[in-house]
């Protein structure tokens, strides 16, 4: 059976920097494999373009320029806020706003996202808000260890159910 639309796909993978010899940014082996329903945009779309057609035991090795994965780094993405936001009584929490914490943050109309604390001043914070991994070119390697049919359950869902997949 061939990855293609609506097909649960297992793979097992490294990623890495910009190429096979690049610094690890996280691996599979040795634990769960990647579990997903191809085709339902779980994925970086470019991911699954390169693994349409594999099977089972096929190997694969490829790279995604950033912009194609989660995007370039982009400098209008650096806020800053008055430090006063973080208060609660009247003081900040210690080690709160440490450089590099990744902070859960709301706006006003309620959206909850992340901002990582990149600078603190006096009276004034720069968070960065794009994604870890923008401008990270990405290399994967990888074999694909199944392939099967979702079945109605996964698809009605969008993810994958059992042993490698999601349990309800």
């Amino acid at each position: 059976m061939v990855i293609e639309t609506n097909k649960v796909v297992l793979v097992h993978y490294t990623l890495t920097q910009d190429t096979a010899e690049g610094e690890q940014i996280e691996s599979t082996q040795g634990g769960e494999p990647l579990a997903f329903i191809y085709g339902v945009g779980m994925m970086i779309p470019d991911f699954e373009r390169n693994l349409e057609g594999l099977k089972a035991g096929d190997r694969f090795a490829f790279g995604i320029a950033a912009a194609d994965a989660y995007g370039e780094y982009d400098e209008t993405a650096l806020v800053e806020v008055p430090k006063s936001i973080f208060e609660s009584d009247g003081k900040i929490p210690e080690g709160l706003l440490d450089i590099g914490n990744v902070l859960p943050l709301t706006d006003q109309q309620g959206n909850h996202f992340q901002g990582k604390v990149a600078w603190v001043g006096l009276d004034k914070v720069k968070l960065d808000f794009n994604h870890p991994m923008a401008g990270v070119n990405l290399y994967f390697t990888g074999h694909v260890e199944q392939v099967r049919d979702a079945d109605p359950s996964e698809l009605a869902h969008g993810h994958v159910h059992g042993p490698d997949g999601h349990h309800h």
